[in-house]
């Protein structure tokens, strides 16, 4: 207590401030960047259990003066604490340091992105009227991890054009989906993963599954364009809009694409919670028609 009672002392307000904003700065930007790699939840729950455990060792020790050998070991062990960490999370370590490599530090203003929504929307028009199929991830702040790396980087500028040209049928790239990424046309051929089919009324096909099992796992924003029918939809927060008009789409782009990450994550939390209700129940009914 007399050791606490010295580090929060009212005599160094000023350096107590400057201390604790420095740990914090640097707790928040490790979770920040690791948040959105399939790592960071063990992360996290290996710092909770390693907090408690050291937490607990020090006060008891310092409180009966005992536990020296479980206190030895456990100063021991936080000592490889940091080589354990790149050693199994070496795939999340590199990722999160791409994506602080990659991250823009001022926000795109609104004259970006109108510009990249008019090339998206030109190009869906296009893919709507030739009843071409298309399924286009916009990334946000948490990323698509290892999918991406399933399909062919491409990291280029976004054009009419150039979208156009991918997901044209003879193109070996249409059939699955293109990932946007800071702006940029990332990657093209990425599989995405697909709800179950009484996740959405049978006239929607498999791109509207998988724009739907892509947002349920990150804050992306999905543009689908049907081939059977031309229709233009959004996916978002583990829900499909209706079909929005061709000469909608780039105000609909633009303005889901600047839309506050709080909203998309409520509607995430939403969706992932009526998905699980509705697969819970169509195990019932199975269970009880295979009963019967």
């Amino acid at each position: 207590m007399d050791s606490l009672s010295g580090l929060i002392s009212p005599d160094r307000p000023l350096e107590i401030f400057l201390e604790l904003s420095a740990i914090w700065i640097c707790v928040y930007t490790a979770f920040r960047f690791l948040r959105g790699t399939r790592g960071a939840g063990v992360v996290k729950g290996f710092l909770v259990v390693a907090i408690g455990v050291a937490v607990l060792v020090r006060v008891l020790g310092d409180a009966t003066d005992g536990l020296v050998r479980l206190r030895f070991l456990v100063d021991r062990v936080f000592g490889l604490f940091a080589i354990l960490i790149i050693v199994v999370f070496q795939p999340e370590l590199r990722a999160a340091m791409s994506r602080l490599g990659r991250t823009n530090f001022f926000a795109r203003n609104k004259g970006e992105v109108s510009g990249i929504a008019r090339e998206f929307a030109e190009a869906a028009e296009f893919l709507s009227k030739n009843r071409m199929g298309a399924i286009i991830v916009f990334e946000r702040q948490i990323g698509m991890g290892d999918l991406v790396q399933s399909g062919v980087k491409l990291d280029a500028t976004p054009s009419a054009a150039l979208i156009q040209s991918i997901f044209w049928p003879s193109s070996p790239l249409h059939d699955l989906a293109m990932v946007v990424r800071n702006g940029r046309v990332w990657a093209a051929n990425v599989q995405l993963p697909i709800v179950e089919e009484n996740a959405l009324p049978s006239t929607l096909g498999a791109r509207h599954r998988a724009a739907i099992g892509a947002t349920l796992d990150a804050d992306c924003l999905v543009l689908v364009v049907s081939e059977e029918t031309g229709f233009i939809r959004f996916a978002e927060g583990g829900q499909l809009s209706e079909p929005i008009a061709r000469d909608r789409v780039e105000a609909e782009l633009a303005e889901r694409l600047t839309q506050s990450s709080a909203i998309v994550n409520d509607m995430l939390e939403t969706a992932k919670a009526a998905t699980q209700s509705a697969t819970t129940t169509t195990r019932v009914q199975r269970r009880s028609e295979g009963a019967r």
